[in-house]
């Protein structure tokens, strides 16, 4: 009935004008690219993510269907749970393939900088990871992992720079391996109905740990605890869209590829989304 109600809300004005005071939360990286604005809204994602040939499954594919939420406490502060799901993994190798629940991740974050006249705002957070998926899809492995960052966006006009920084950072070090991972984007407002934007993203892993020997770690749905992956950085560049289609409504998509060699887990991967905002 809420998300009905949406629909029916009325269209603001098409000009780019008024594009250049509506911010667009990024489409890449969902789980860790963490828009900085302060926002009650749920967002519906899918992902179809190519597997790299060199990869120890042999290429492939993996779906992933997921749901997120975030909710104004105040004016400055937010709680967010951004991680959950049902991933498809669709190996091309002999290996079988696996469905299954995703972990679940939620936190706060808080704008330390809203400033408005400025175009300009700064929000660190933090998130804790819970290993409650399934180890078929590998997930629930671990004894969680919290994420600490930061986000910031500025605009000049019609082009608006917004960039992310932080730390994963696990309970058990023999587990998992700790990251930093990093994100930047740049979208121009055409209109409201459509701004491009470029956008890329890193993680660099610290620490081996003490499971899989695969030479790279995983990306941002997975942490594989590989025991040969410090100091790598597997890093992705790509591009998209967001359109607020109706008030309250954005619709966003993204293709982005793997450019770091070895590739790993990350060959291509598209992602779409709507945000539905109350």
């Amino acid at each position: 009935m809420a998300l009905a109600g949406f629909a029916l809300a009325p269209a603001l004005s098409a000009t780019a004008e008024d594009a250049e005071h509506i911010h667009m939360a990024p489409v890449t990286n969902p789980l860790f690219f963490e828009d900085p604005h302060i926002t009650s809204e749920v967002r519906p994602i899918f992902i179809y993510h190519k597997i790299d040939d060199t990869f120890i499954s042999g290429g492939g594919f993996a779906r992933v269907y997921a749901a997120q939420l975030r909710y104004a406490i105040n004016d400055r502060l937010g709680f967010i749970a951004t991680k959950d799901g049902f991933t498809q993994l669709r190996p091309t190798s002999v290996l079988p393939h696996k469905d299954g629940w995703n972990d679940l991740s939620a936190g706060l974050k808080y704008a330390v900088i809203d400033d408005k006249e400025n175009d300009l705002i700064v929000t660190p957070g933090f998130k804790i990871a819970i290993p409650t998926g399934n180890e078929r899809v590998f997930q629930g492995s671990g004894k969680g992992e919290w994420d600490v960052f930061i986000s910031a966006q500025k605009g000049y006009d019609k082009v608006h720079f917004t960039g992310n920084a932080g730390a994963r950072i696990p309970n058990d070090f023999h587990d998992q391996t700790a990251q930093l991972h990093y994100s930047a984007q740049v979208d121009y407002a055409t209109c409201k109905y459509f701004v491009p934007f470029v956008a890329m993203s890193a993680f660099t892993t610290l620490n081996n740990a003490n499971q899989l020997a695969l030479g790279h770690e995983g990306y941002d749905v997975y942490n594989f605890g590989v025991s040969n992956g410090a100091g790598k950085t597997s890093a992705v560049l790509g591009g998209g869209f967001r359109s607020r289609v109706i008030d309250r409504v954005d619709l966003g998509f993204a293709y982005e590829r793997g450019v770091t060699h070895p590739q790993g887990l990350f060959d291509s991967r598209f992602t779409v989304d709507l945000i539905f905002r109350f």
